[in-house]
């Protein structure tokens, strides 16, 4: 059957049909999200230990191995590479390409619970991350000269990264400089004496109060969700009235061996802009979220907390949105440009307007449905999908012609 013969015969049902698909590729236009390149996500896992004061050769024995050997169990491990500096192990897990990255991420997570009990009692909570090869968004700089780096470095962790993250598309707020918050327990030698217990006995019994543990998988609402088990303390004061149980059976809070404080610990990082040291952070989206309306949303969340908190001010540091919207306003134009000549190739060569009329109306015809299509596909508009649509242009004017 013959499908142009048809549409010529019964013009409404195709006239229909197109529209329908012009008004579906226009509504996909404006909805699909627009990036610089498109989102890949390998499957790579990083888990990362740290352990204070630790040389290389100490954490290579300690903790590299242990957990190379738990997670080279994990199924569809391609390979695994770590490297190790003074006081940090970094094992990076590599998955076959056909493997799920979430399911990736638990099983890392599963492998090194497993082996938690293992590793030296003094290193911090094992991080398990997935590689992110996005970087980040957009940096901004906290100007408030009011605060001390430590109000500025709490406020950065819990207004702003509480603001940020009810931004959609926002997938995570690190902060750069400034300084990590700690709760500090200076012990009492003559109060230790006097009860007849050791520094080692609080440690240990503190220690398991820092817990946190895999508690499997549970399905909840549909989703398969991971359950995690937390058990600590929630601030100062109730550490302050733990209890530690004493070698003779009686117990005594922790406030009786111990000056508990909520302070900062020793800064190991420091952020500096225009000569002066001020507390960053820097964002990351969720993979298919357009760069320009997480842009937006960032913007609008600032002006917020400016209002809300006057006398602070924040400085954009670095930002990678400019390069995208040059990419994106280059390609469109690049795409039109490519149309209209080829336009006008068709009517230099063939000098005639029934034929260049046809090419016109075929054009966009042909590319506006395309947007639908790639917006229920997930696919973003960047650099390689605009590009792949101007090639297209030119099969599009000899399919045309050919009708003709």
């Amino acid at each position: 059957m013959n499908i142009s013969a048809w549409a010529i015969k019964r013009p409404l049902p195709a006239l229909l049909i197109f529209f329908v698909l012009c008004v579906a590729g226009l509504w996909g236009f404006y909805q699909l999200p627009v990036a610089r390149f498109p989102d890949i996500a390998f499957p790579m896992t990083t888990v990362t230990v740290t352990q204070p004061g630790a040389s290389p050769s100490q954490l290579e024995a300690e903790v590299t191995r242990k957990v190379e050997d738990s997670v080279a169990t994990v199924n569809n491990v391609k390979r695994v590479i770590s490297s190790v500096s003074e006081g940090v192990s970094t094992t990076t897990i590599e998955f076959q390409l056909e493997a799920d990255l979430a399911t990736a991420l638990d099983d890392t997570r599963d492998a090194v619970t497993r082996i938690r009990t293992d590793l030296p009692q003094d290193i911090q909570e094992p991080v398990i991350s997935k590689v992110d090869i996005g970087g980040s968004l957009m940096t901004y700089a906290l100007v408030a000269p009011h605060m001390t780096p430590d109000e500025a470095s709490w406020f950065v962790d819990r207004d702003i990264a509480r603001a940020m993250y009810g931004v959609p598309g926002v997938a995570r707020v690190t902060r750069v400089g400034g300084v990590q918050r700690q709760v500090r327990v200076d012990l009492d030698p003559n109060a230790l004496i006097a009860m007849g217990i050791t520094a080692g006995d609080v440690s240990q019994q503190l220690a398991r109060i820092q817990v946190e543990r895999a508690g499997g998988k549970a399905e909840i609402e549909g989703a398969q969700q991971t359950i995690r088990t937390l058990g600590t303390v929630g601030d100062a004061q109730s550490l302050r009235d733990y209890s530690i149980a004493l070698p003779d059976g009686r117990a005594v809070r922790l406030s009786t061996l111990a000056t508990v404080t909520d302070a900062a610990a020793d800064p190991t990082e420091a952020a500096l802009l225009d000569g002066g040291e001020v507390v960053a952070f820097s964002m990351s989206r969720t993979r298919g979220s357009s760069e320009v309306k997480v842009e937006a949303g960032v913007h609008a969340a600032l002006d917020t907390i400016k209002a809300e908190h006057p006398g602070i001010d924040f400085r954009l540091v670095t930002t990678a949105i400019d390069e995208t919207h040059r990419s994106y306003d280059s390609s469109m134009t690049m795409l039109y440009e490519g149309a209209l000549l080829a336009l006008l190739v068709v009517w230099l060569f063939l000098r005639d307007w029934r034929a260049t009329w046809v090419a016109a109306l075929a054009l966009p015809l042909s590319i506006i449905p395309t947007f639908a299509v790639m917006y229920f596909f997930g696919f973003t508009l960047n650099m390689i999908t605009l590009l792949a649509l101007s090639v297209v242009v030119g099969i599009l004017v000899d399919d045309a012609i050919v009708e003709i």
